[in-house]
This record gives C-alpha cells, structure tokens and sequence, in this order.
C-alpha cells in the first residue's frame, strides 16, 4: 500500500542573527585577548556557509532586557543552568509545537484536524510533561483517542524514524492519518567556551519547527510516496559524534573528522536503500541532504560523485537557516518541493546522528 507525504510546513522562531554578529559575541565572550582563539572563531564563522540563524533566545537584540544568556547593562555573558534553559525551551515549545501542527493540518489539502488518527512528535533539545504531543492535543482540541508517540533525544536523523513509524502506521490502517512534528532549540545549549566541540556545534546549530502529514489516501496535489528507509553506522564514529545533559546546558561532542568519516562510508551507506529500490545512483533525480555543516555537504558531494548543483536544496536551507537538528531533512524537502519536482522524479533523503548513524530514505513525487 503506497504511503504518502502530502505536506510539509516549517516554522522559524521571529528572532533571527546574522552569522557575523553571533562570530562578534563569541569572541567577545571566550577570547579573552587570545589571537589563536579569535582566528580560529573567524574562520569557523566566515567558512561556515551560514548567513542567518534562528533563535528563541532574545538576550542580544537591541534594548532587549537582561536574560539567562546576556547581560546588556554588564556586558556579561552568563552560564544559565540545564533546568534554567529547559524553563526556557518549555515555554518556546509549548507555543511552536501546537502552532507548526495547526499549520500543516490546515494547509494539508484535504485534511482537518479531527481527521488525525496518529501523532508523533521529535526533539531532542529538552524535556516536559505533559509533552509537547500533550500540548498539541489540547491547542488543536484533537480526540483524546489520537494515539500519541514521542521520540527524544535521538539527534539529527530522527526524523527518519519518525517518518518510518508514520508509513508502518498507514501501512497496518488504511484510514490512518499521521501528523509528524519535529522542533529543535538548539541555541538553548550554546557553550561560552573555547573548547573545540563548543565552537564547531555553537557555529551551526540553530532552532526551527517542521512538520509533515501522512496518510494513504489518494493525493491531492503534488505529495512524496514513501517507498523505502534504510539504516547504516559509520565504523568508528562513535565517539565522533555524542552529548551528554551536563549542568549547564547539554554537552556536545562533535569531532572535526566527522564529514571525513561520512565521505569514507557514504557510498556504502546508501546502497541498501538503492539496493530495496533497485535503482543506481545516477537514477535519483533529487538529493536531500541534512546540512549538519558546509564540510560535511562537500564531503558527501565528493563521496558520491554528485555534480556543483546537486546539494542546491540542502545549501538553501544551511544558508538561511543553519542546523536545526532533527526538523532540518523536512525543510530540505521542502525547499526540493518548492524548486519544482515532476511525477516520478526520486528523491534521496539522508541524515547523520549519534553513533554514527546514517539514516536514509527514498521517496518519489507524484
């Protein structure tokens, strides 16, 4: 039974900095007169192929008050603790959450919201309960019988498996209708330090909601059919890419030899998705590809073969919204969508996680 992405909506948080600006307070706030540590901020910031990134953290707009982040009047910047930033990321989400799933569910066409049957939602940036699946349940006044799920703490490729959970549902219902709903606030856990992992995650990550129906109902319009996921890990990259909830906001292990590692495995990874396909790589007429970073766009564009313009859709994305962890594949596909797709194009979706893990999946327009 073909199992459809009808729609996908995406939402940013209204406070947004440029790249630049956020080079300029880091280095304000970690240098401390340290050239070496200065050179290396510019060079992370100015290579970083990000121009603008998104935050709920409103601590460095001008006249902003003093916050958990920034002290205006002191010019000081503060270490908030983790519940501190989880207070932070509980009252962000309980409004996002609700808002990007009424969005897509009146945008969807030919959907309602008391047409939903399933709901799952993705983050990894913080923790409440009652949860955001809650917090959409009453927002949206849905039936107390829509079955709810919550994946947490899984990373940059959980949407992956929120997507794969999705398909089984409408696969096992035919009635089934299945909104998926990713928010990341990554901003929440900047670290103001000159440590190596610090910098490189506090270069990238940034905040951002999506959101996708799912059902297996005819399509109305252009939609994506979900045809096949597949699941890979990197040998040895698992200490490359990890964190951990620490005291002051959670810990980022992210290693500089992770795109290389991804460059080494990537051929391989995708062959089983090609394989359950039966396709080639030169039959995919789309890539999709997490933007975790510019070096690890490039490295996958080299490690495939792929042509200058392939990763256009992923570059876009990074450009004006930079890693958004797990939301970030669904605003990829979207901005693909948007740059016009034909019936019976293939589309190559793939993310990178903890582990590390590659999760792939192949879709097809109609």
């Amino acid at each position: 039974m073909p199992v459809y992405i009808h729609h996908i909506e995406t939402l940013l948080p209204p406070t947004s900095y440029a790249q630049e600006d956020i080079a300029a307070a880091l280095k304000r706030s970690v240098t401390q007169g340290d050239r070496r540590t200065e050179k290396i901020i510019h060079h992370l910031y100015a290579h970083s192929a990000i121009e603008r990134r998104a935050s709920v953290v409103t601590d460095f707009l001008p006249g902003a008050a003093p916050g958990i982040f920034y002290d205006p009047a002191a010019d000081a910047f503060l270490c908030p603790s983790t519940g501190a930033r989880n207070a932070l990321y509980t009252e962000a989400a309980r409004t996002m959450f609700p808002s990007i799933a009424a969005r897509a569910l009146e945008a969807a066409p030919g959907f309602a919201p008391e047409q939903l049957t399933h709901l799952i939602t993705v983050s990894c940036t913080g923790f409440f309960q009652p949860g955001p699946d809650f917090a959409i349940l009453k927002a949206l006044g849905l039936h107390a019988s829509v079955e709810r799920y919550h994946l947490g703490f899984m990373g940059c490729y959980a949407a992956f498996p929120a997507l794969r959970m999705a398909r089984a549902f409408c696969e096992a219902n035919p009635d089934a209708v299945v909104l998926v709903v990713c928010l990341e606030l990554c901003s929440l856990h900047v670290q103001w330090t000159a440590g190596m992992d610090d910098l490189l995650a506090g270069s990238v990550f940034a905040d951002g909601a999506s959101a996708a129906v799912i059902s297996a109902r005819e399509p109305i319009g252009v939609a994506l059919r979900l045809d096949a996921f597949a699941s890979a890990i990197a040998p040895a990259g698992d200490s490359d890419m990890a964190w951990t909830i620490g005291d002051i906001g959670f810990q980022m292990q992210l290693s500089s030899y992770v795109p290389e590692i991804i460059q080494t495995n990537v051929v391989a990874a995708i062959q089983p998705i090609l394989s359950k396909t039966h396709l080639t790589r030169e039959q995919v007429s789309h890539w999709a590809v997490h933007p975790g970073g510019r070096a690890i766009l490039d490295r996958v564009e080299k490690g495939l073969s792929l042509p200058e313009t392939a990763l256009a859709a992923s570059r876009e994305v990074l450009r004006n919204c930079g890693n958004m962890s797990s939301a970030t594949i669904l605003f990829v596909l979207k901005e693909l969508l948007t740059r016009g797709v034909t019936p019976d194009d293939t589309l190559l979706a793939m993310a990178f996680g903890p582990g590390l893990t590659i999760e792939t999946a192949l879709l097809t327009a109609v």
